[in-house]
C-alpha cells in the first residue's frame, strides 16, 4: 500500500518556490528511514498548491518518528518560503465556469455555498486521504460526495 499525505499551501507557489521545494524534498526522501530501512518516499506537487508526500509500504513501514521527521522537514520548508501547510482552515475548490482553481477560508467557504456560488456539484479537494489509491478516485470530487457536505450544506 503507498500512503500519502496531502499537505495545501496557503497561497500558489511560485516557479521558483516549487523548484526550491522539489530540492528539498528530493533529497529529503532519497535519505528518509524507518529505524535504520530505507523508505520508498516520493513526491509530488499538483496545481502549484498542494504538496503529496508519499511512501511505498510495501517496501519499509513508516513509523512515529519517521513521520515526525516529515512534518519538521514541511516546518522548516513553511518557514524557508514564508508560507503555511498545516492550515486545515482552508478550503481548495474549482469555480464552476471556468474550473479555476481557488482557496477560501471556512468563513469564506460557507458564505460562498450561502450565497450560491458554490453548490453540490462544485469540486472540493479531500486532502484528509490516507492511500495513493484514494487520491486518483476520492481527491477531487464533487462537494455532495466529500467530507465537506456535512460541514458546509
Amino acid at each position: 500500500m503507498k500512503r500519502v499525505w496531502i499537505y495545501q499551501s496557503n497561497r500558489f507557489l511560485k516557479t521558483e518556490e516549487i523548484t526550491r521545494i522539489e530540492e528539498i524534498l528530493q533529497e529529503f526522501v532519497s535519505q528518509w528511514t524507518a529505524h535504520g530501512s530505507q523508505l520508498a518516499g516520493s513526491f509530488v506537487i499538483r496545481y502549484d498548491l498542494f504538496l503529496m508526500l508519499m511512501v511505498d509500504e510495501e517496501q519499509a513501514m513508516v513509523t512515529g518518528c519517521s513521520i515526525d521527521k516529515s512534518v519538521h522537514l514541511l516546518k522548516k520548508i513553511e518557514q524557508e518560503l514564508g508560507i503555511t501547510l498545516f492550515d486545515r482552515m482552508q478550503v481548495a475548490y474549482k469555480t464552476a465556469d471556468d474550473e479555476e482553481l481557488r482557496i477560501a477560508s471556512r468563513d469564506e467557504f460557507a458564505a460562498l455555498v450561502k450565497g450560491g456560488d458554490v453548490n453540490n456539484d462544485t469540486i472540493v479537494f479531500n486532502n484528509m486521504l490516507t492511500t495513493v489509491d484514494e487520491v486518483a478516485e476520492k481527491w477531487e470530487v464533487p462537494l455532495k460526495d466529500s467530507w465537506h457536505a456535512r460541514v458546509f450544506l
